[in-house]
């Protein structure tokens, strides 16, 4: 396994605070761009960084953990409306910050010309994984909102854990961020674990255009892949689901995975 220290490449960076970051650009709506890295890379993309980018700080540290957990009903009805690629797909998590347990739920639609929308909604410390009554409502009316058949939510239930490590950068130059996730690991509601310790999935949020980062990891000879935390996630834990559109991711984090 890889043991290399994001911390050290971040630390050549000029910091930026949350909400400095949140109002330059905070990006719920966007276009995003992910890809797929061997670990090792990541120090040579942080290197190659132009000066202007910042990374995230908050109390002197520039990594944090995350937590989310992705919410579907019994027959999979979010995995399969992506798996289909249906215009009217959406995704439902909650999302914890480890290291200040604050947690969010938040839905995720499809916008106008392949943009990403997320609506979030703050929750109390410690909230279960169960989604209260007022939270459904949200949920239905955000969808609703979005032109997406609500009818699914009465029987939303976690259905995925996933945690990973996450280093975020501000892109002044195109008041884009993007983000570098690290020590990946997902665990489904039957407590079957995967992980790939030695991949990172970064991804740029940008309005529409390609930010410096899109260019510099073409440049180094990376690009864009179908890569969904959510649904890639399942698909590896449960081969028996249709996973076309990530077969190459798939594989991927497969070959890098330790079996729990």
């Amino acid at each position: 396994m890889s043991t290399i220290d994001l911390a050290l490449p971040l630390d050549r960076l000029t910091a930026v605070g949350l909400d400095d970051l949140n109002s330059r650009a905070a990006r719920l709506t966007r276009v995003d761009r992910k890809y797929l890295l061997p670990l090792d890379d990541v120090a040579t993309l942080l290197a190659d960084l132009p000066v202007a980018v910042a990374a995230l700080e908050i109390d002197g540290r520039r990594t944090f953990g995350y937590e989310s957990e992705y919410l579907d009903t019994p027959e999979l009805n979010s995995f399969a409306l992506t798996a289909r690629r249906r215009r009217r797909r959406y995704k439902v998590r909650t999302r914890t910050y480890l290291d200040t347990g604050e947690s969010w739920l938040e839905v995720k639609t499809r916008g106008p010309r392949g943009t990403s929308v997320k609506v979030r909604r703050q929750r109390g410390s410690g909230a279960a994984s169960r989604l209260t009554s007022a939270e459904r409502y949200f949920v239905a009316d955000t969808l609703r909102d979005a032109g997406v058949d609500p009818a699914p939510v009465p029987s939303l239930a976690p259905v995925l854990l996933t945690r990973y490590r996450r280093a975020t950068l501000h892109l002044p130059d195109d008041d884009a961020r993007a983000t570098i996730d690290t020590n990946l690991a997902w665990t489904d509601a039957d407590g079957h674990h995967r992980d790939a310790p030695d991949i990172a999935v970064v991804e740029t949020k940008t309005a529409s255009t390609a930010s410096a980062v899109d260019r510099l990891l073409w440049a180094h000879g990376h690009r864009p892949t179908a890569v969904s935390k959510f649904a890639t996630g399942l698909a590896l834990l449960h081969p028996d689901l249709p996973a076309n559109r990530w077969h190459r991711t798939v594989r991927r984090l497969d070959d890098a995975h330790r079996p729990h």
